[in-house]
């Protein structure tokens, strides 16, 4: 072949090279573009897509404190970088407002968008991936009735190579597909309706379930506590686990409720669960919440003996220094102030990770559903050494929660040193 033939040759591929691109290009804008959809649903179709929206907690992730609601702009930080809640409004343009219903069940449950573009599975769809097409369309016709918000959907700040979109492809064969187990045994219809709302619809496991190296929940483990997703740990939710820290179906109910209970208060991101889904369930939906989490024959809670004869010493001169004041001299708390510390759920806890954080950072304000409220608590990072803190949560769960194991000064260091990446 002449040199001028081969020129042809590869000018030719070059042209349809470019050809190529140019449609792709030209069918991905007409495919995003589309045609506006419009959704007719009456008040009460409105008002069940509205309490399905509750229950799979969409507002938690989809809308900015402060922001329009459901315009996206809600940073969630992963291991893999900053991900943002996306524009979930009928807005043509930013939101889901050309998306049929059928490519919103897609993207519910198969984790792609209606242009083709993977979604990260920080959008649950894992979980959702057996919702059903009415509770989907149900959710549909909710979000295509509430106000369009022109907002753009902030940018991702997702590490390399977790930005290349194209290999959650892989992502999904490996990981997305797989059939969520039961956390408990059942077969009632009352615990089968809550696998449906805990597994599936308020996807419980994405926090409460320990993640791989490349992100997957391990599904081996179940429920059983996460400590990598934030600052605070995820706590193990498994009957046994729940039992162990002295949760009954009574207090786990009223907590799920209200956000308060004789065994703890919802704090961080259960905070926001409770009162942006779970307060608003009907009392048979948390009925069977509860039923499953604990199991149609629920374990009775593990009875503990608080050790009064704790040695004094300068762990327990610390607590009345420190703690005392509010907590009280016998850690029974005061309402509306501070919480119980006596067989508290968080110093029962086996793990002391986040007795610890508590100690070191404090806590904000809780606004509680309703009227009821919960002062700051100051945190004692800049007060106590490491060896403070752990003797400090050492005397804790000894006195009031029946942990005889120490806490490590090394745990306290690491949780320490973690405080600058939150």
């Amino acid at each position: 072949m002449t040199r001028v033939g081969m020129k042809r040759i590869l000018a030719w591929a070059l042209v349809i090279l470019v050809v190529i691109v140019l449609a792709n290009l030209i069918f991905g804008w007409l495919g995003r573009r589309g045609p506006v959809q419009h959704v007719n649903a009456t008040a009460e179709q409105f008002e069940h897509g509205r309490y399905l929206t509750d229950v799979a907690d969409c507002a938690a992730c989809h809308t900015n404190p402060g922001g329009a609601p459901f315009a996206g702009g809600y940073p969630l930080a992963t291991p893999f970088g900053t991900i943002h809640g996306t524009n979930i409004t009928p807005d043509p343009d930013h939101g889901i407002g050309r998306y049929t219903s059928d490519e919103f069940f897609h993207a519910l449950t198969r984790g792609e968008a209606r242009d083709g573009h993977q979604l990260y599975p920080a959008m649950p769809y894992a979980s959702y991936r057996t919702m059903t097409r009415a509770d989907s369309d149900a959710i549909y016709a909710y979000l295509m009735n509430l106000p369009a918000v022109a907002q753009p959907n902030a940018k991702n700040d997702v590490h390399f190579p977790a930005n290349i979109r194209t290999a959650l492809h892989g992502w999904n064969m490996l990981f997305a597909a797989r059939e969520i187990p039961a956390a408990s045994a059942g077969t009632s219809a009352q615990w089968t309706r809550g696998r449906y709302l805990v597994d599936i619809l308020g996807h419980c496991g994405e926090c409460h379930t320990p993640r791989g190296a490349l992100g997957q929940m391990k599904l081996d483990r179940t429920m059983s506590g996460n400590n990598d997703l934030g600052r605070y740990a995820a706590p193990d939710i498994t009957p046994a686990g729940l039992a162990a820290r002295g949760w009954d179906a009574k207090m786990l109910r009223e907590y799920l409720s209200t956000g308060q209970s004789k065994r703890a208060v919802a704090s961080d991101e259960m905070l926001t669960v409770v009162g942006l889904s779970t307060s608003r369930l009907s009392d048979e939906d948390l009925t069977a919440m509860t039923t499953y989490l604990l199991g149609d024959k629920a374990p009775a809670p593990k009875a503990i003996a608080m050790d009064a004869r704790v040695a004094e010493g300068p762990a327990q001169r610390s607590y009345f220094n420190l703690c005392a004041g509010c907590h009280g001299n016998d850690g029974q708390g005061v309402p509306n102030v501070a919480v119980s510390l006596r067989e508290n759920s968080s110093v029962r806890d086996a793990d002391p990770h986040n007795l610890i954080v508590a100690i070191l950072d404090g806590l904000p304000v809780h606004d509680f559903p309703g009227i009821a409220r919960m002062q700051d608590m100051p945190g004692f990072a800049d007060d106590l050494d490491d060896a403070q803190v752990a003797a400090l949560s050492t005397w804790l769960r000894q006195r009031f929660g029946g942990q005889s194991e120490a806490v490590s000064e090394e745990a306290v260091r690491d949780l320490r040193g973690a405080r600058t990446k939150h």
